[in-house]
């Protein structure tokens, strides 16, 4: 085990932070409205009484970005626990399938599943990844059949208060970070590089954002309102619902 240096780290996210920002404002330029809007319920806008078409087009857009930004962020932090983890204990990108991080420590080799938080799946996605952890011990093990295997879902923020899970360990948060790195003030240590040049980035992103919503709207009003100006809800639920003909 090495010391980790902080100074590593915010080099680090100082260094790759932009790829995050880049990848928020390329997922704008590719948007297209009639994607976003078989993805979206119809029925919900109308139950909550949406009346304009700002408020729907800001609705859809609005809930596609917070989903995409919580996928690409979570990449994002993947890569950046990789790297610290790395720094203290040799660890590496696991080249299994479906497992993130491989270290070892103390006589023991962890296979890590990173995830963005503690409320991250269902019942089914958590069965999967339990499969997944079984099938893993599996192939390292063939190599050495005496191989002392613990499985982790490491979320990056949240607290679980009862790790263990039985067939795997749930590190979260704060519980998460010094685990991969030894160091228990992690969690917060990081919290200031992440905001490096985070004012300009952002403005970048409101530039294409506001592009984006005036073109939208324009559409949406072209496509969906009647000429009163009133949305035109059969249309739209006809086209998010409709069967196609064929």
């Amino acid at each position: 085990m090495k010391q980790l240096n902080i100074k590593d780290v915010t080099q680090y996210v100082e260094a790759n932070i932009g790829v995050f920002h880049e990848k928020r404002i390329r997922s704008l330029d590719h948007l297209k409205l009639d994607k976003v809007l078989k993805r979206k319920n119809p029925y919900l806008f109308k139950a909550k009484y949406a009346t304009t078409s700002d408020q729907i087009v800001r609705g859809i857009v609005d809930a596609h970005i917070s989903s995409n930004e919580e996928t690409v962020f979570g990449d994002w932090l993947e890569g950046l626990a990789i790297f610290i983890n790395e720094k203290v204990y040799g660890g590496r990108k696991s080249g299994i399938p479906n497992i993130d991080l491989e270290f070892d420590r103390d006589g023991v080799r962890y296979i890590i599943t990173i995830k963005s938080g503690p409320n991250w799946g269902n019942s089914s996605q958590i069965a999967k990844m339990v499969s997944d952890f079984k099938t893993a011990k599996k192939t390292l093990r063939t190599g050495n059949s005496q191989l002392n295997i613990t499985a982790v879902n490491g979320c990056c923020y949240g607290i679980d208060n009862n790790p263990d899970k039985g067939d795997y360990f749930k590190y979260c948060g704060q519980a998460f970070w010094s685990f991969i790195s030894g160091n228990e003030n992690l969690y917060i240590d990081i919290i200031e590089p992440l905001g490096h040049r985070a004012r300009e980035r952002n403005e970048e992103f409101q530039k294409s954002y506001t592009q984006m919503i005036n073109r939208f709207f324009k559409e949406f009003v072209i496509t969906y309102c009647n000429d009163n100006g009133e949305i035109d809800w059969e249309k739209l639920v006809r086209f998010n619902s409709g069967m196609t003909k064929r």
